[in-house]
């Protein structure tokens, strides 16, 4: 193969599908990309880790077709390094395959020769059928994964909480899409009007992974997103790109039955400032524990923390609530994560007592086109 093709364009298209490939991997060839340089113009490079596949596509100036593969890791970082506004040629010996394993990578007056793995022995992952399909603008699907997402589970031995529970259902009548997140601490429910075609979908859990590369196939622009997916796989694709996914195979638990309904005493504050507050308080409280105490009386919110080893820590803000008294703790770290999640100018509590879960709600109720309702568990302080 021999083609020509402008840094910016490689770099970008590199940096979305190296991500995908794994540091450590016992399969030599899954350390690399595959790149073809096809007819049209065109040079298709894929990725990966055998549980997700990225293909992207960019313009080039093709001379020969063929295709190869070459480290991944090695190829960005080239890239990555040369000047900008740079042209960079890219060929592999003619002929059947050409005698030597290699590619020769020129750019100005560098030259970088990389070995190659035979393309043949590139695994493929065929998506298979993939019955159901719709599609969702690319502000939609950022707004779905940036709210959830900070609630996904790390616990790798509670697998079936390491994704986003993405599934149709009706809220009030009306079709929607929900995704949702949880990690046992803290729940994250976002919704938006199903599409057409989303309506006979099943429930998925789609991976942290694969929900980490999407979303950086999305990060700009308002394009639409193609969405197939099946029981066992998910296929994502936007403008050049495709992504292909194993989806978890596991159930995700009935999180209805952990949104409470009675919770009476509502609390309504200033978010940014209320964030900066518990921001300011939790430096004093212990790093293990991140917790801060809520004191709430009519019109008036105390946070506070305390630490054995560095004291205490007090902050009042003037709020909106007409409730009995209530002091309430919560994890400081999830506090914020939920208060970077509000667009809205102020956030709402829903509490009922200090051991119970609390619902935070966005004064913003549709924002983006999606609503978003937050349950929190408490913590004692």
């Amino acid at each position: 193969m021999k083609l020509t093709i402008e840094r910016a364009a490689l770099l970008k298209a590199l940096g979305h599908v190296q991500s995908v490939v794994e540091r450590r991997t016992t399969i030599p060839i899954l350390s690399n990309v595959l790149l073809r340089a096809e007819g049209g113009g065109k040079l298709a490079l894929s990725a990966t880790d055998m549980d997700l596949e990225i293909v992207e596509r960019v313009p080039s100036r093709v001379e020969r077709e063929g295709r190869t593969t070459v480290p991944a890791h090695t190829l960005y970082d080239i890239v990555r390094k040369l000047r900008d506004g740079a042209q960079v040629e890219l060929e592999t010996p003619s002929g059947a395959g050409g005698d030597r394993n290699e590619m020769v990578l020129r750019s100005g007056r560098s030259t970088f020769t990389l070995a190659c793995l035979p393309p043949e022995d590139y695994p493929v992952m065929s998506a298979g059928e993939l019955p159901h399909q719709f599609s969702l603008s690319a502000v939609e699907l950022r707004g779905l994964i940036d709210r959830t997402r900070f609630a996904i589970s790390t616990e790798e031995t509670r697998y079936y909480l390491n994704g986003i529970y993405l599934h149709a259902t009706k809220s009030n009548e009306v079709p929607v899409i929900r995704a949702v997140a949880t990690d046992g601490h803290r729940l994250a429910r976002v919704e938006i009007t199903a599409p057409e075609g989303a309506a006979g979908m099943p429930g998925v859990i789609v991976p942290r992974k694969t929900v980490i590369e999407l979303r950086k196939l999305v990060e700009e622009g308002d394009d639409e997103v193609q969405i197939a997916l099946g029981e066992t796989k998910i296929r994502c694709a936007i403008g050049e790109a495709a992504l292909t996914s194993k989806l978890i195979d596991g159930t995700f638990p009935d999180y209805d039955r952990v949104i409470p309904v009675n919770n009476d005493k509502i609390l309504e504050v200033e978010c940014k400032e209320f964030a900066d507050a518990v921001d300011r308080v939790s430096t004093i409280s212990t790093e293990r524990s991140r917790a801060v105490k809520l004191a709430v009386d009519r019109g008036n919110l105390v946070v506070s923390a305390t630490s054995p080893e560095n004291g205490t820590a007090v902050e009042e803000l003037e709020v909106r609530y007409q409730n009995t008294p209530i002091e309430i703790g919560f994890n400081s770290r999830y506090l914020l994560d939920i208060t970077e999640q509000i667009v809205g100018e102020y956030a709402q509590f829903q509490m009922a007592d200090a051991g119970s879960p609390t619902i935070v709600r966005d004064s913003a109720p549709e924002a983006n086109g999606a609503n978003a309702l937050y349950v929190l568990m408490p913590m004692r302080v």
